[in-house]
C-alpha cells in the first residue's frame, strides 16, 4: 500500500483533478497557494500566525490551477464496482428535482441547504434525491451542490451556469466574496440560536454521507469530486473569514471521508491479493484461469481507485491543511489538528509518520486553548493503543517536554487532558517518562481544581501504587484485594505523603485519589487495624497522618463533596451516588461505633491525634447506636471523651469533644437521657472545680504557677463547653465577672485566666439573650440582661488599655460583636419588645475603639519570606488576626453603631495598607456610598484633610508638596476619585461639593508673612485635582470662578503664580482633557470632509467676532479635522494648545491689563478658562451652522465610535484622565433633553465647541 507523501515541499504538488469526459465543462481552478514555507523545528505558540500571509489572496490565480490543467490526463469513465440504487420518484415531502427546462442564467435554489439546515430529513435519503437531480441534469445538480456550500458559508450570492462556464475560479471567488454581506461578523457555523447551533453537526453529516454514497460511483467520475475539491481549496484561501473557515471545515470532513474509503480500498486489496494467492497455489487441475483473470482486473481496479483516492487526499492535504493548520482563526486550527488526529488513528499505516505527527507537535504550542486541547486529544488516541505507540517512539523523544511542561497549563482542562495523556504515556510506553518528569506532576494532586487533582492522583496510582498493590491479588473471580496488599497501599501512601513535604493536610491528597482507589481508602478495617495493632512501626509522624487520612476518607464517603478550597464543576450527585454514600455511612458508622472508643483510649495522651478522632463522630448514621443496640458502646464513649476533656486544655480537642457531645444531646434520640446525664455529671466536676480555684485566688495574694494553669484550664474547658451547651443553670457569670473585676482594678490576675473569663461573661450573655428572645420576657428581665451588658462592656472597655496585646485584642473582638448584636437592629423582624436592650455606645468608647484600631491593626508588618519558616506562619496568623479586627470595626460603621465619620481612620489607610485589607475598606466604602452618597464623600475628603493635616504639623508648609508621604496622598486621591465610578450625572452634585469644600479648606488659613506668602493648606489643591476629571466641564468653568472669587480674599496677594493653584487650574481648564484624550498625538482612523469654505476662513471669521481676547501671534490655524472637533477643542483657539505658554494666573476680567497679564491670558489655560463674555457674531454663527450640516449624517453614527476611540487613548498620568475619564464623555453624550441647565445653555452638551451661543447645543433643547 503506498502511503501519502509528505507536504515537506508542497511546491511539487501532482494533484488527481482533472478536466470532465463528455461533458465539456470547464473544472473550476483553485486559487490556494502554490507554495507554503514549512516550519522547519519547534514551534512557540507566536508562530501560530496569518496563515493568508503565506498565500496568495482570493482575487488572484495560482500555479495550482496551472497543474491541474497541465499535468492531469483526462480520467476515462470507469466501471462501477457497485452501482448504489436511487430512487426513481422523489420521496412525499421531500424537495424536487429540476428538470433539464431550467434557464442557465438563473442560480439555482437552496433548497438543499435549507433541508441540511432543518435536519429533518435523514440525511442519506437528502444524498440520494441529489444524486437524482445530478444523473438528470449534471451541470444543475453541480451547481446546487456549490450553492448550498456557499450558502453555508453565509453569502447571499448564487454561482450560476453563465458564470460557472465562462468564469475562473479565482474570478467566481472575488464575485462571491464583492456580493458578501459584511455587515455582521456572523455566519452558519457561528451564529446563534438553537437551529444554528445543530447545523454543524448538520453540515458535516452530509459531507460524509455525500462521499459514502458516492464511494462506488460518483467517486471516480472525474467531474463532481475534483471540481468540489478545487473549489473548497479556492474558498480556504480567501480573506473572508466566513468563506475560510467554512470551507475548511468541509474539506477537511471531506478528507476525513476519503480516508475512510481509503482503508476500505486498502482492506479489498488485500483482500483480493489472498484471494489470488490462493487460487494460485492451487495444483495445475484446481486452478481457474478465468478466476485468476478476474481477480487480477479487480486488483488492477482497485489499485487504480486507490490512487485517484490518495491524490485526492493529498490535494486536500497540500491545498488545505498544510495551510489552514496555523490560521490566524483559531477555530479553523482547532478543525485541522481534530482531523489529522481521527486520520491517524483510522488510517495509520498511511498517516502515523513523524512527517504528519510533526503537525500536532508544532501545534502543542499554540497560544489558543482549544487548539491545544485538540492536540492532546488527538495524541491521546494514539497513545490509547499499544500497537501504535511503537511508531511514536522518535515523536515522544522530540515533545516530551512540552507534553508534561503542559501539566501546569494555565487553562485547567488542558492541563488534565495532558495529564491523561501522561497516563497513557506511562500505562504503553514503559520508562519513557524518568522520575524528574514526574516528579514534575506530583505537586498537582494538591491542585485547587479538583479535575486537576483528580487526573493527577490516577497518575500517582499508576505510578506509585499499581504495581505494587494490583499485583498481589487473590486468585478468583472476585479478585478481592489480599490484606497484605492493603497494607502495602497505606504504607506507601503514608511515605508519599510524609516524605514528599508538599503539602500538610492529607485530605486533599485523599479526594484526588477518591476518583481512582476509593475502594482502597474506603478499607476502614485494614486502616482501623493498623493503627490498633501494638507491633505496629509507625512513627508519631505518621500515626497521625494515618489518622488524618481516616477521618478525611470518612468524611468523603459520608458527605460526597471535596474539603474547602477545591473547586469542582459538579451541582450535586446522582440517585445512585447518593444510595452508594448512605451505604457507605451506614457500613463505616457500624464498624468505627465499637472502635472508637479503643481509638480515644490508646491515642488519649496526644491531642494532635485524639481532636480528629473526636471529629469521627460528625461523620456516623447516630441512629445506629439505638438500631444496633450499641448504648454500651455509647457508654464507653462518654467515658472515654470525659477523660479526654479533663487531660486537656488545647482548643482544638477542647471544641471536638464539646461538639461531639451537642450531636449526641439531641431530644429525638432514645439515649438523649444518658447523655444528659453525662454532660451535667462533666459541667458539674469543671463548675465546683472552678469554684474553688476560684476562691484561693480571690483570697490569697500569690498563686504558683501550677494553680494558675489549673484555673486557666478550668475555664478554657468551661468556656468552650458554654460555647455549644447552655451551661446558664449553674450561673457563671457573677464569679466570672467578679474575677475580672479584680483583674481591671488591681491587675493581680494573670493573662491567661482573663481571656477564658471574658468568653465565659460572654457566652452567659448570649444564652441569656437567647431565652429572653423566644419567650414573652418581663420589663425586669430585660432590665437586667441590659445591666450586665452594659457592665461587661465597661469591663472590657477597661480592658483596651491592659499591658498585653492578646487581652485588648479579646475585648476589642467580644466588644465589637456585643454592640452589634445589641444595636437598632435587633429589634428587626417583628421583635419590638427588645427595645428596652438597644444601647448605643458613648463618644468615649467610640474614641477608643478607634484608636485601639490605630494601634493594632494600621502597622506596618515585617517582610514575608518564602513562607515556610515559623515566622512567616507566625506573620501570617497575626495578619489574619488584625483583618478580623478591622472587619469587626466596619461592621460597627455600616450598622450604625458608630458614627459614620470615624470611617475616616480606616479610608486613610486605603492606599497604604491596600495589599493587606483592600478588599475590606473597598467593599466597606462602596457600602457606605450605598447607605449615603453625600455623607460618604465627605468622608473621603475628611480622610484627606486628616492626612494632610498630620502631614503638614509633621514637616511644616514648606516643600510639602515635594515629600514622598504626599506623593502617597496624592495616589489615595486618585483612587478616591476613581471610586466614584461611572456615574457622573448621579455624582455631580457631590464631586462639585467636594472641590468646594476643598478650595475652602485649601484657603482656609490666612498665608504668613513672609517671602512665600502662601497659605499653608494651599498644597491640598494638588489633591483635589485629582478629583477633576470626574467633573462635567460647565462645573469646571464655575469652580474656576469660585476659586477666583475665593483668591480675592486672601490677604496678601503674591508676586508669582503659586503652584498649587496652577497646578488645580490645569487641571479643570478644557486643554488638560484634550490632551488627555489624545496622549501622544495618536491620529484618529476617519477624518472628516473638508468641503465648503476652509477651515482657515472659518477661523478667521471666528476669531474676528471675539473682542474680548486678543490674540495678536497667533500662528495660520491648519485645517480642522473631526478629531479635534470631537475632542472639544475650541474652534478658536486650537493652535494655541499646541504651543507651549506659561502656567495661568487668575486675574479679575474687570482690571485693565498689563503687558505680563495680557500674555499670561493668551495662554491655552487662561483661554479655557475665562472663555469668550460676549457671544459670536453672525458670521461666526453662520460657520458653525455649514460645520454642523456638513456633518449632520456623521453626528450620530461616529460619536460612539469616537468615545471610544478616545477611551483607549485616555491617559492615567499624575494630572490626566483615570481609568474612568472615558465614561465621562460618554454620559455627556447621552444627557437627555430635559437634563440640560439652562444656567449652562452657553456651553456645547455634546463637546464639539467651546462658543457661548453653540447651534449645535441649540438642537438639544
Amino acid at each position: 500500500m503506498p502511503t501519502l507523501r509528505s507536504s515537506s515541499s508542497p511546491s511539487s504538488v501532482s494533484s488527481p483533478l482533472r478536466r470532465a469526459s463528455g461533458g465539456g465543462q470547464r473544472v473550476l481552478s483553485a486559487s490556494s497557494s502554490s507554495s507554503v514555507n514549512m516550519p522547519c523545528g519547534d514551534r512557540d505558540s507566536d508562530q501560530t500566525a496569518e496563515g493568508d500571509s503565506d498565500s496568495l489572496s482570493a482575487d488572484e490565480g495560482s500555479d495550482f490551477e496551472d497543474s491541474l490543467r497541465h499535468s492531469v490526463k483526462k480520467r476515462a469513465a470507469k466501471r462501477p464496482l457497485r452501482t448504489t440504487p436511487v430512487a426513481k420518484h422523489p420521496k412525499k415531502g421531500s424537495r424536487m428535482v429540476r428538470g433539464h427546462g431550467q434557464r442557465d442564467s438563473e442560480p439555482p435554489t437552496s433548497d438543499l441547504f435549507d433541508a441540511v439546515k432543518a435536519a429533518k430529513s435523514d440525511m442519506q435519503s437528502l444524498v440520494d434525491e441529489w444524486l437524482d437531480s445530478y444523473k438528470q441534469d449534471q451541470d444543475a445538480g453541480f451547481l446546487e451542490l456549490i450553492n448550498f456550500f456557499i450558502r453555508s458559508c453565509g453569502c447571499k450570492g448564487n454561482v450560476t451556469s453563465e458564470m460557472f462556464k465562462k468564469m475562473s475560479n479565482s474570478e467566481i471567488i472575488r464575485h462571491l466574496t464583492e456580493q458578501f454581506n459584511e455587515d455582521s461578523g456572523e455566519y452558519p457555523l457561528t451564529a446563534p440560536g438553537p437551529s444554528w447551533k445543530k447545523f454543524q453537526g448538520s453540515f458535516c453529516e452530509f459531507v460524509k454521507t455525500l462521499v459514502y454514497q458516492c464511494q462506488y460511483s460518483l467517486l471516480y467520475d472525474g467531474f463532481p469530486m475534483d471540481n468540489l475539491i478545487s473549489l473548497l481549496t479556492g474558498l480556504s484561501d480567501s480573506q473572508v473569514r466566513a468563506f475560510r473557515h467554512t470551507s475548511t471545515l468541509a474539506a477537511m470532513k471531506l478528507m476525513t471521508s476519503l480516508v475512510r474509503v481509503a482503508l476500505q480500498l486498502s482492506l479489498h486489496k488485500d483482500n483480493n491479493q489472498r484471494q489470488y494467492e490462493a487460487e494460485r497455489n492451487k495444483g495445475p487441475g484446481h486452478r481457474a484461469p478465468e478466476r485468476l483473470e478476474s481477480l487480477l482486473e479487480k486488483r488492477k481496479e482497485l489499485q487504480e481507485h486507490q490512487e485517484e483516492i490518495e491524490g485526492m487526499m493529498n490535494a486536500l492535504f497540500r491545498g488545505v491543511f498544510v495551510h489552514r493548520y496555523r490560521d490566524i482563526l483559531p477555530e479553523i486550527r482547532a478543525i485541522c489538528i481534530e482531523e489529522i488526529g481521527s486520520w491517524m488513528q483510522s488510517y495509520s499505516t498511511s498517516f502515523l509518520t513523524d512527517s504528519y505527527l510533526k503537525y500536532i507537535g508544532w501545534t502543542l504550542h499554540d497560544k489558543h486553548r482549544e487548539v491545544r486541547l485538540k492536540c492532546l486529544k488527538a495524541l491521546k488516541g494514539l497513545y490509547g493503543s499499544r500497537d501504535l505507540t511503537a511508531r511514536l517512539e522518535l515523536f515522544t523523544s522530540r515533545f516530551k517536554d512540552r507534553m508534561v511542561s503542559m501539566v501546569m497549563d494555565r487553562e485547567y482542562d488542558v492541563a488534565v487532558e495532558a495529564v491523561k495523556l501522561l497516563i497513557l504515556i506511562l500505562k504503553n510506553m514503559e520508562g519513557v517518562l524518568t522520575d524528574a518528569d514526574c516528579e514534575g506532576i506530583y505537586p498537582v494532586v494538591y491542585a485547587s481544581n479538583r479535575a486537576l487533582a483528580s487526573a493527577a492522583g490516577e497518575f500517582l496510582y499508576w505510578k506509585l501504587f499499581y504495581p505494587e498493590c494490583e499485583t498481589k491479588m487473590v486468585s478468583g473471580r472476585e479478585r478481592r484485594r489480599s490484606p497484605r496488599a492493603q497494607r502495602t497501599f497505606f504504607h506507601l501512601l503514608l511515605s508519599f505523603f510524609v516524605e514528599s513535604e508538599l503539602h500538610n493536610h492529607a485530605a486533599y491528597l485523599v479526594d484526588s485519589l477518591w476518583d481512582c482507589a476509593g475502594s482502597q481508602l474506603k478499607d476502614w478495617e485494614s486502616l482501623t487495624s493498623l493503627l490498633l495493632e501494638k507491633d505496629q512501626n509507625l512513627d508519631d509522624v505518621q500515626e497521625s497522618t494515618l489518622i488524618e487520612i481516616l477521618v478525611s476518607s470518612v468524611r468523603q464517603a459520608s458527605e460526597g463533596h471535596p474539603p474547602v478550597g477545591r473547586i469542582t464543576g459538579r451541582k450535586g450527585l446522582t440517585p445512585k451516588e447518593r444510595k452508594i454514600q448512605a451505604d457507605d455511612k451506614v457500613k463505616l458508622t457500624e464498624h468505627l461505633i465499637p472502635l472508637l472508643p479503643q481509638l480515644l483510649a490508646k491515642f488519649s495522651a496526644d491531642a494532635e491525634k485524639v481532636a480528629p478522632l473526636l471529629q469521627l463522630l460528625n461523620y456516623f448514621d447516630l441512629n445506629i447506636y439505638c438500631t444496633r443496640r450499641l448504648e454500651k458502646h455509647l457508654e464507653l464513649f462518654l467515658q472515654q471523651l470525659q477523660e479526654v476533656v479533663v487531660k486537656h486544655a488545647e482548643p482544638t480537642v477542647l471544641e471536638a469533644g464539646a461538639h461531639a457531645l451537642y450531636l449526641l444531646c439531641n431530644p429525638e434520640f432514645t439515649f438523649f437521657g444518658r447523655v444528659d446525664f453525662a454532660r451535667s455529671q462533666l459541667v458539674d466536676l469543671l463548675s465546683d472545680r472552678f469554684q474553688q480555684e476560684l476562691e484561693e485566688l480571690l483570697q490569697s495574694s500569690f498563686l504558683d504557677e501550677d494553680e494558675v494553669y489549673s484555673l486557666a484550664a478550668t475555664l478554657k474547658r468551661l468556656s468552650a463547653f458554654y460555647n455549644a451547651h447552655d451551661l446558664t443553670r449553674w450561673e457563671l457569670y457573677e464569679p466570672c465577672f467578679r474575677l475580672l473585676r479584680k483583674a481591671v482594678d488591681t491587675g493581680e490576675v494573670p493573662h491567661q485566666v482573663m481571656l477564658p473569663a471574658l468568653t465565659l461573661v460572654y457566652f452567659s450573655i448570649l444564652w441569656t439573650l437567647t431565652h429572653l428572645s423566644g419567650s414573652g420576657a418581663s420589663q425586669k428581665q430585660l432590665l437586667s440582661l441590659k445591666d450586665r451588658m452594659v457592665a461587661f462592656c465597661e469591663l472590657c472597655q477597661s480592658c483596651l488599655s491592659d499591658v498585653a496585646s492578646e487581652i485588648q485584642e479579646q475585648a476589642f473582638v467580644l466588644l465589637s460583636d456585643l454592640l452589634l448584636i445589641f444595636s437598632p437592629q435587633m429589634i428587626v423582624g417583628g421583635r419590638d419588645f427588645l427595645r428596652p436592650l438597644v444601647f448605643f455606645p458613648e463618644a468615649t468608647l467610640q474614641s477608643e475603639l478607634a484608636s485601639f484600631l490605630m494601634d493594632h491593626v494600621f502597622i506596618q508588618p515585617g517582610e514575608l519570606g518564602s513562607g515556610h519558616s515559623q515566622e512567616d506562619h507566625l506573620q501570617i496568623e497575626q495578619l489574619h488576626q488584625r483583618r478580623r479586627l478591622l472587619a469587626g470595626f466596619c461592621k460597627l460603621l455600616l450598622y450604625g453603631v458608630l458614627e459614620m465619620d470615624a470611617a475616616s481612620d480606616v479610608f486613610k489607610h486605603y492606599n497604604k495598607f491596600y495589599g493587606d485589607y483592600g478588599d475590606i475598606i473597598k467593599e466597606t466604602l462602596t457600602r457606605a456610598r450605598q447607605i449615603d452618597r453625600s455623607h460618604c464623600s465627605r468622608i473621603l475628603l475628611l480622610s484627606l484633610k486628616q492626612l494632610y493635616t498630620e502631614l503638614l504639623q509633621e514637616q511644616g508648609p514648606q516643600g510639602l508638596n515635594e515629600l514622598p508621604a504626599f506623593s502617597e496622598m496624592r495616589d489615595l486621591a486618585r483612587r478616591f476619585a476613581l471610586s466614584f465610578g461611572p456615574q457622573q450625572l448621579q455624582n455631580r452634585d457631590l464631586v462639585v461639593t467636594l472641590h468646594k469644600e476643598g478650595i475652602k479648606f485649601s484657603l482656609s488659613e490666612s498665608p504668613p508673612t513672609g517671602p512665600s506668602g502662601q497659605p499653608p493648606n494651599l498644597a491640598f489643591l494638588e489633591l483635589l485635582a485629582e478629583f477633576s476629571p470626574r467633573l462635567f466641564h460647565q462645573d469646571k468653568q464655575l469652580l474656576l470662578s469660585y476659586l477666583e472669587k475665593c483668591l480675592q480674599r486672601v490677604s496678601q496677594a503674591p508676586d508669582c503664580p503659586w503652584g498649587p493653584v496652577t497646578t488645580y487650574c490645569h487641571s479643570l481648564s478644557p486643554v488638560e482633557n484634550t490632551v488627555e484624550a489624545n496622549p501622544q498625538g495618536y491620529p484618529r482612523s476617519k477624518k472628516r470632509r473638508t468641503e465648503g469654505p476652509s477651515r482657515q476662513q472659518r477661523e478667521d471669521i471666528s476669531s474676528s467676532q471675539e473682542e474680548s481676547l486678543q490674540l495678536n501671534s497667533i500662528p495660520p490655524t491648519p485645517t480642522l479635522t473631526s478629531t479635534a472637533i470631537k475632542r472639544r477643542q475650541p474652534l478658536g483657539g486650537l493652535e494655541e494648545m499646541e504651543e507651549g505658554s506659561p502656567e495661568p494666573e487668575l486675574v479679575q476680567s474687570s482690571q485693565p491689563l498689563s503687558g505680563n497679564q495680557r500674555s499670561r491670558l493668551s495662554s491655552p489655560q487662561h483661554f479655557q478658562t475665562l472663555l469668550n463674555r460676549s457671544g459670536p457674531g453672525l458670521g461666526n454663527r453662520l460657520t458653525r451652522l455649514s460645520l454642523m450640516e456638513e456633518d449632520e449624517e456623521e453626528i450620530q453614527s461616529e460619536l460612539s465610535e469616537e468615545w471610544q476611540d478616545t477611551d483607549k487613548h485616555s491617559s492615567s498620568s499624575e494630572h490626566g484622565l483615570d481609568l474612568l475619564d472615558s465614561t465621562e464623555m460618554n454620559l455627556e453624550v447621552s444627557v437627555p433633553k430635559n437634563t440640560v441647565d439652562s444656567r449652562l445653555r452657553g456651553l456645547c452638551v455634546l463637546g464639539r465647541c467651546w462658543q457661548v451661543t453653540c447651534v449645535l447645543c441649540s438642537r438639544w433643547k
